[in-house]
């Protein structure tokens, strides 16, 4: 059987081609998901937050800035939360 060398490059040449389209349009992907992910997550945390600091009238809004601050930030998102609704809260 007889292998043509230009016919074996230009497959080498498509599969590689192939694997660097696939990683540039992942990368996109896998920043959407994460983000979605920690948004998730950020959710959670303000449900459980507000559930617990009712009594004490501690309490945050849950929306998608919101979950999306805490899921970046985690604990610091939280307090950055809080501060900025005691400083509105007050003026």
């Amino acid at each position: 059987m007889h292998i043509d060398y230009s016919t074996a490059i230009a497959y080498a040449f498509g599969l590689i081609l192939i694997y660097i389209v696939g990683r540039v349009l992942l990368a996109p992907l896998r920043i959407v998901l994460k983000l979605v992910y920690n948004a998730l997550i950020g959710g959670i945390i303000l449900v459980i937050l507000n559930f617990f600091g009712s009594h004490f009238g501690l309490s945050i809004a849950v929306n998608p800035i919101t979950a999306l601050i805490v899921g970046f930030l985690g604990v610091p998102g939280i307090i950055i939360l809080f501060v900025v609704k005691y400083i509105l809260s007050a003026g």
